[in-house]
């Protein structure tokens, strides 16, 4: 069943988010240490403002589980959203940690942050459901466009976003990676 997150729900959220931005977890964080890094992340989920938060997060709850989880936010909003974290990373690790977090999407987006689905729930049409459910709110937001990135050697999520109507747009540079941009009209 298809829900918003809670703050509850951020230990359960955290491996499944983990799994779908790889690295970026460290430039959010601001720390390789994975403990650290967890403690960070999962904090930002329960909080209110920011582009973590559990109201950002849509879930896909089955047998008491969190089968998948995908993050998103409008555009227009992902300098706000993103504040929190720079001021963070600006004191607990210098402005230079604070400017490695580079915008991911433009004005107008919808942006489509994170996907991710529990290995044990693949195949059950759970991410499928869960874009259905973000492409939904990227409409009722009003905006023009849905996006992402995709890493580039992830050929299998690039043909799945191709099936859902979704076109290349150019890379962009994120935490050292080099990420495709897809875009797709509303």
């Amino acid at each position: 069943m298809i829900d918003q997150a809670t703050p509850q729900d951020a230990d359960r959220i955290m491996p499944l988010m983990l799994s779908a931005i790889d690295s970026i977890a460290y430039t959010l964080s601001g720390t390789r240490n994975d403990e650290e890094t967890w403690r960070i992340l999962a904090d930002a989920i329960r909080q209110e403002n920011n582009r973590l938060s559990y109201r950002n997060i849509i879930v896909d709850q089955r047998d008491g589980a969190i089968a998948g989880m995908l993050i998103c936010y409008a555009g227009d909003e992902a300098h706000r959203l993103d504040q929190p974290i720079r001021d963070r990373l600006a004191r607990d690790h210098g402005p230079e940690a604070a400017k490695a977090l580079v915008p991911e999407c433009r004005p107008g987006d919808f942006y489509l942050d994170a996907v991710a689905v529990d290995e044990r729930y693949q195949g059950q049409g759970i991410a499928k459901a869960l874009i259905g459910a973000f492409e939904q709110r990227g409409a009722e937001a009003g905006c023009a466009r849905l996006s992402l990135i995709v890493e580039q050697y992830n050929d299998r999520a690039r043909a799945l976003y191709k099936k859902l109507g979704y076109r290349e747009d150019g890379l962009l540079d994120v935490g050292g990676s080099s990420y495709t941009r897809m875009i797709k009209d509303i």
